[in-house]
C-alpha cells in the first residue's frame, strides 16, 4: 500500500505529522524542537546540549530511573540528539505501544529540572567537554566553524565551553527551556503502523495543556572571507587539515546538487579525493561534504595527513576543487547519483529514518517530502545542475584550519583565486613560535 502523509494541528500550536504504512510492523515517534546552539546567548552557550541531558532525568513524575525503565518495559530503540539548529527526541516501538510512548515523550520534554540533578549532570557535562578537547577532529570541527562564521550564531559551539557550563545556573535553563521548548517551535512526528485519528486523540490527551511558544531564529548573513589558520599541537602526529565554503542552504532546492557533488569530490570511496589523496598515500582521509543549515549552507573538506606532507594534500584537494569545474563526466554523477538514492531507499524502509527524515525537514521548511518526490528531484540532476551549482558556490571564499604538530601561523588570504589559496599553503613555514592548544 503505498505511503500517506497527515497533517494536523492542534489549539495549542502543536504540528503533528505523520508518514503512514499499514504494512509497517513498527512505529517511530520523535519529538522534535527548532533550537540549537545557534539560538543560546553566548553567557549560555551548551545549555541545548545541557537540557538533552536533563531531560532523562526525569518531570515531576518520573525519575530518571523510571525513565530508561519505561522505554525498557517497552523494549524500545530510544534516543535524543542536540545540533547547532535542532534537538529531537525519538522511540521506535511495536504499534501496541504507541500510547505508551507517545506518554513518555512528553514526560521527557517536561523535566523538572530538579537543583540536585542539575548539579550532578553539569560534572558530567564538564567531563564529556574535557573528553571532547581529547578528540583531534572535535577540536578542530569547533575551531575551524567559530573561524568560518566569526560572529555569525553557527560560530556556537553545541557542548558549549567548560567557562560557560560552568557558569550556568538553573534558572537560566529553565528561562531558556520555557522560551523555546513548546508548540509553536516543535513538532511531533510519527512513521510506520500509524493510526492518525487516535494519534491526534493521544497527543491531545499528553501535549494539549502545552504552551505555545513565540521563539524567533535571528537569520543574519554571515560574512566570510579567505582565511588560513594553523594551530600546533606538539602531542600530535598527524596533520587534521578542515575547510568550510559556502553552499546552499536547507531551503535551497539545489541542496540536493550540492550533495550529489559532495560524494563526487569527497565521497569515502570511489571519489576525486579518494583516489587523488587517499588511494595515492598522501592522505589518510580525504572527505568533502555538506551541510545544509537554516539560510545559509556549507561545503566542508577534512583531511589527515603526515604533517610533512600537508602543504602537498592541500595544493592536491585545492587542485581537484578546481578541475571538477571544468572536467565533470556524466559517469561520475550517475554513480552518486546511484549511490544517494540507494541510501535514501534504504534508511525510507526503516520507520524511525522516515520519522528523522520528516521531522526533521518539518522543522526546517513546514513541508513534507515523499520518498518518491526526493529521489525524483534527486535524479533530475545533470552535469549542467552540478556545473551551475559550482558557478553559484565556487569553493570561494574558503576557511582552512590545522591543527598538528606541525609549526605555522594564521594567514590571511587576500584574494579569490585557488593559485594564491595554494602559495599561501605553501608559504606555511615552520616558525620559532608554538601555539599550543588548551
Amino acid at each position: 500500500m503505498p505511503l500517506t502523509f497527515h497533517h494536523h494541528q492542534l489549539d495549542n500550536g502543536l504540528d503533528i505529522i505523520a508518514e503512514t504504512n499499514p504494512d509497517s510492523h513498527s512505529i517511530a515517534v520523535g519529538m522534535f524542537v527548532g533550537t540549537g546552539a545557534r539560538d543560546e546567548e553566548v553567557t549560555i552557550n551548551g545549555v541545548s546540549h545541557f537540557l538533552e541531558h536533563m531531560m532523562f532525568k526525569g518531570s515531576e513524575k518520573y525519575t530518571w530511573e523510571d525513565v530508561n525503565r519505561i522505554f525498557d518495559e517497552m523494549g524500545a530503540r530510544y534516543n535524543a540528539s542536540t545540533s547547532q539548529e535542532m534537538t529531537a527526541y525519538y522511540a521506535n516501538v511495536l504499534p501496541e505501544f504507541t500510547d505508551r510512548a507517545v506518554e513518555h515523550l512528553a514526560h521527557l520534554l517536561r523535566p523538572a529540572i530538579r537543583l540536585g540533578d542539575f548539579t550532578t549532570e553539569k560534572k558530567v557535562i564538564l567531563e564529556e567537554i574535557a573528553s571532547y578537547l581529547d578528540d583531534p577532529g572535535h577540536r578542530l570541527y569547533e575551531i575551524a566553524m567559530a573561524e568560518h562564521f566569526g560572529t555569525h550564531p553557527l560560530s556556537q559551539s553545541i557542548l558549549g565551553s567548560a567557562e560557560s557550563v560552568q557558569k550556568l545556573e538553573r534558572d537560566q535553563m529553565t528561562q531558556y527551556f520555557t522560551r523555546r521548548y513548546g508548540p509553536g517551535n516543535m513538532v511531533l512526528a510519527a512513521t510506520g503502523r500509524v493510526d492518525f485519528p487516535q494519534f491526534i486523540k493521544i497527543a491531545q490527551r499528553f501535549c494539549g495543556s502545552w504552551r505555545r511558544v513565540d521563539a524567533p531564529r535571528h537569520h543574519p548573513q554571515p560574512v566570510h572571507q579567505n582565511r588560513r589558520r594553523t594551530l600546533v599541537d606538539p602531542k600530535l602526529n598527524r596533520q587534521y587539515i578542515m575547510g568550510f565554503t559556502p553552499g546552499p542552504s536547507a531551503q535551497d532546492e539545489r541542496r540536493f546538487a550540492a550533495r550529489v557533488l559532495s560524494d563526487v569530490i569527497g565521497d569515502s570511496e570511489g571519489s576525486r579525493f579518494y583516489w587523488a589523496l587517499v588511494d595515492n598515500a598522501i592522505a589518510e582521509e580525504a572527505d568533502f561534504g555538506f551541510y545544509p543549515h537554516d539560510r545559509c549552507g556549507s561545503y566542508y573538506l577534512s583531511l589527515i595527513c603526515d604533517p610533512d606532507r600537508t602543504d602537498e594534500a592541500i595544493d592536491i584537494m585545492l587542485r581537484e576543487l578546481e578541475k571538477v569545474k571544468h572536467d565533470l563526466t556524466p559517469d561520475e554523477v550517475e554513480r552518486a547519483k546511484n549511490k544517494i538514492a540507494s541510501s535514501i531507499v534504504l534508511q525510507g524502509e526503516v520507520p524511525l529514518g522516515r520519522m528523522r527524515a520528516i521531522g526533521g525537514q518539518w522543522i526546517y521548511n513546514k513541508e513534507y517530502r515523499s520518498l518518491e518526490q526526493d529521489l525524483a528531484t534527486l535524479m533530475a540532476i545533470t552535469p549542467q545542475s552540478l556545473q551551475s551549482l559550482m558557478r553559484d558556490f565556487p569553493f570561494d571564499p574558503m576557511t582552512i584550519v590545522e591543527l598538528g604538530p606541525r609549526p605555522g601561523k594564521g594567514i590571511l588570504i587576500p584574494t579569490s583565486t585557488a593559485d594564491t589559496m595554494k602559495s599561501a599553503a605553501r608559504a606555511t613555514a615552520p616558525a620559532a613560535d608554538l601555539w599550543p592548544i588548551t
